[in-house]
């Protein structure tokens, strides 16, 4: 029973701190620029490591620390306010629009109007899709990974300090190419057990995923700069999956309500960068469960054999 009630709080521990972001960003600026305001120009120097820091003194520091809302509010402006509201003025005005002319244009025939229409229709949708949704889809997911890691180096400078990073350039690289294949082979197993035929269980096997893999996707940031192999990442997070799974909840379930993955991958663009923010913040709670979740073990061998295959022999855990 104590068992239990310990995973129930972690749980709601991880929910309650992933929501911090959305306070800490309308107070963090305001904070660096007065940590900023208050160090000295030496103290600055040491933290720069650039011949131009002393001259430069406090705009260099303001600037390179006040993006964190900077960045987001650039986030929920092309992803929101460019991507999402043109798909919604295509959708729900101009498709409309076209049909209630070609009704007027076909009034004397409903069946002729609803002929055209019927060809007209998929030919307007896969040609914005292909001239305006594609190309714009791509290049957001290219800008937003440059803003979220803006995002997530500020954010960590702020609280933590300097990053620390990995011990060489080769193993830094492996560990990225490595954490993205199996972030992918992970989303695959998501849907995968979706499909279970008794949709309770294949709808909540999914959500514990998608809840995981997003709390993995804030929390990497912190953990990367802290220094982390990959493996030490997976396992904490399935030594202490209550907390991660409480702590992925809202933007799992946010992103699933949408019925269009260019939709739901419009509302992660514009939530995510305050799961970095709350990341960086969060302390997880540890020790509440002796049985880890091991989800990330089926893909880490299939990522395992075709790494080995492909690149060359990968970290293995």
């Amino acid at each position: 029973m104590d068992n239990i009630t310990g995973i129930l709080r972690a749980m709601c521990r991880g929910f309650m701190d992933s929501l911090k972001g959305a306070v800490v960003l309308f107070y963090m600026d305001k904070q660096i620029n007065e940590k900023t305001f208050q160090n000295s120009p030496s103290r600055l120097d040491s933290h720069r490591r650039d011949d131009g820091a002393r001259s430069s003194g406090k705009r260099p520091k303001e600037q390179r620390e006040s993006k964190v809302l900077k960045r987001t509010i650039q986030c929920c402006a092309l992803n929101g306010g460019v991507f999402w509201a043109s798909i919604l003025i295509f959708e729900c005005g101009l498709l409309p629009f076209l049909k209630y002319l070609l009704n007027i244009v076909f009034g004397h025939s409903s069946g002729m109007s609803a002929t055209v229409w019927a060809w007209t229709k998929p030919f307007l949708s896969l040609t914005f899709g292909t001239v305006w949704v594609l190309p714009l889809f791509l290049l957001s997911r290219i800008v937003n990974s440059l803003w979220f890691q803006d995002i997530a180096d500020s954010a960590y400078r702020y609280r933590q300090g300097r990053p620390l990073l990995l011990s060489s350039v080769s193993k830094l690289v492996a560990d990225t190419l490595f954490s993205v294949l199996v972030q992918a082979l992970f989303l695959g197993q998501g849907m995968l057990v979706s499909k279970v035929p008794l949709p309770p269980i294949g709808d909540l096997l999914a959500l514990i995923h998608m809840c995981l893999l997003y709390a993995l996707y804030a929390f990497e940031y912190k953990w990367f700069n802290m220094g982390w192999e990959l493996h030490r990442r997976l396992t904490f997070i399935e030594a202490n999956w209550p907390y991660f799974v409480g702590f992925g909840m809202p933007l799992a379930v946010l992103t699933q309500l949408p019925n269009s993955y260019v939709i739901s991958g419009c509302v992660f663009s514009i939530l995510f960068p305050l799961f970095i923010i709350s990341g960086n913040e969060a302390e997880p709670v540890t020790g509440v469960c002796d049985c880890p979740l091991k989800l990330f073990s089926p893909v880490i061998a299939i990522a395992n054999t075709l790494f080995n295959k492909t690149i060359g022999p990968a970290n293995r855990r």
